[in-house]
């Protein structure tokens, strides 16, 4: 039996800003539980919702020293889906009304002292992980402390860590002096083969560099952020790492997102079914949001953080060129102010083509995924990406830039051999976006027989998180003591 530690910053059911979350929430249910035993840390943030916190049990508290100062740690236990999560409890560091903030300083205080403590805790509650897999650089200091002072007990002897980035974006950055001073790391670790980059220390860099397995959240991600381009400064590391960095895709699960018995749909469906039943989601939402009801017309939905990232300037580009086709556009999300502000001026223009929604709600993303003919995801650079795979579980077919986790996970249409799950285009251009729009407008009104043998094909990749928690597993498994 090998014992692994999840510590990450969220994690579903309890706290959720983005993928991370799914990951962190989904993964360790699909671990072969006869051989891992899996355990995930938490912060205990004061914005987890009380339903939530009351399957919460104390377990105990101490004192740690942590930036000159002795902070409290308290302990507390849930048991969700078969999976035990610890919480640690400290109302100085948890106690926004978000989990993440604007103060980078305090920021890095915070996650630092999670660190710390996701390690201190392990003793009392007598659980000692073979391997610690930490996610993103709110958790890098975790295999830099193992390595620098826990290692040293007979107990942390020995544990290993991988680190999983799920966006090379963000690291975790600032002056050295200050991030000395709050971790108290002796000046040996922040040279540049360590924290060090340029003037600053990096969080991230140090998960990396101790780490003794390096994932990213897609092959072709992985194989990207060893180039300058996608690297963030750090390119030159991740080559250097490459024989112990690998990119194993995200998956996602497949009893929430499921046409067949989604609650938030009014029309189930399924891929025996869908010619009939999805076109009656698509009329209930037209009338739901005001559109033009008119089940011919191509809906394309778009459900994303609206930031440059994912590729919004080229849909604001031609945005008017395209509302001259016969489409229909869904959009839920909140973002940029730029961004929210344009979807706002298309609704009103085009009233009856464009939906803005400018908000984020569950049971409407589930309804635009299951309503929409299209999913528009034309990424500057996405590590995996999860918008896709819900898309294509419920017979929508994607759109998208050929980039990161969008290559492994979008076939695109080749209409010589009759393949394909949805529609790519290569180049961060605009008008490269818009021609691979309108060819699928061409097969969608011209060739509905291959539209649907597309959708047949959608509907049967497997992405579901079995076969990512196998090569995970995998891994693991290399890393053996």
């Amino acid at each position: 039996m090998k014992n692994i530690l999840f510590v990450a910053s969220e994690g579903v059911p309890f706290i959720k800003t983005g993928g991370l979350a799914d990951v962190v929430g989904s993964l360790p249910k699909d671990i072969d539980k006869r051989y891992f035993d899996v355990r995930v840390v938490l912060p205990l943030y004061k914005c987890i919702s009380q339903p939530m916190k009351d399957k919460m049990e104390y377990v105990s508290n101490f004192y740690m020293d942590f930036h000159w100062k002795n902070e409290y740690v308290g302990i507390f236990k849930a048991e969700i889906d078969g999976i035990k999560y610890y919480f640690i409890d400290n109302e100085f560091f948890f106690n926004g009304m978000k989990p993440y903030g604007d103060d980078v300083i305090f920021e890095i205080e915070k996650f630092a002292f999670f660190s710390k403590a996701a390690l201190s805790i392990l003793p009392v509650i007598d659980f000692r992980p073979d391997i610690i897999h930490c996610h993103d650089w709110q958790t890098g200091l975790v295999p830099v402390y193992l390595k620098e002072r826990f290692q040293g007990s007979e107990f942390y002897r020995g544990i290993k860590a991988v680190m999983t980035i799920h966006n090379l974006k963000f690291q975790g950055k600032y002056d050295i002096k200050t991030v000395q001073d709050i971790t108290g790391l002796p000046d040996y670790y922040f040279t540049p083969d360590k924290l060090g980059l340029y003037k600053d220390a990096n969080l991230l860099k140090g998960g990396i560099v101790y780490s003794d397995a390096i994932t990213t959240v897609s092959k072709a991600y992985a194989e990207e952020i060893k180039t300058e381009f996608y690297g963030e400064e750090l390119d030159g590391l991740l080559r250097a790492r490459a024989n112990d960095l690998r990119g194993i895709v995200n998956g996602i699960d497949y009893d929430e997102f499921n046409p067949e018995t989604d609650k938030y749909i009014p029309y189930n469906y399924n891929a025996i079914n869908f010619r009939k039943e999805k076109v009656k989601n698509k009329k209930a939402l037209q009338k739901e949001l005001g559109l033009k009801e008119d089940e011919k017309v191509m809906m394309i939905g778009i459900v994303s953080r609206l930031t440059d990232q994912k590729g919004f300037d080229l849909i604001n580009y031609v945005l008017d060129e395209l509302c001259q086709d016969a489409i229909q556009l869904v959009v839920l999300g909140t973002g940029s102010e730029q961004y929210e502000n344009s979807f706002r001026h298309f609704d009103w223009k085009y009233n009856d083509k464009v939906s803005a929604n400018i908000y984020y709600s569950e049971p409407m993303s589930h309804k635009i995924y299951a309503a929409s003919d299209v999913f528009l995801m034309p990424s500057l650079f996405e590590p995996c990406g999860l918008s896709q795979l819900m898309a294509l579980r419920y017979g929508t077919i994607p759109i998208v830039r050929q980039t990161g986790g969008l290559i492994d996970t979008v076939e695109p249409y080749n209409k010589y051999e009759s393949t394909g799950t949805g529609f790519g285009f290569l180049n961060y251009n605009a008008h490269e976006m818009l021609g691979t729009i309108r060819e699928a407008e061409h097969v969608y009104y011209d060739q509905k027989r291959e539209w649907n043998k597309m959708i047949d094909r959608a509907m049967a990749v497997d992405f579901s998180w079995k076969v990512s928690a196998e090569k995970y597993q995998e891994m693991y498994d290399w890393l053996r003591p």
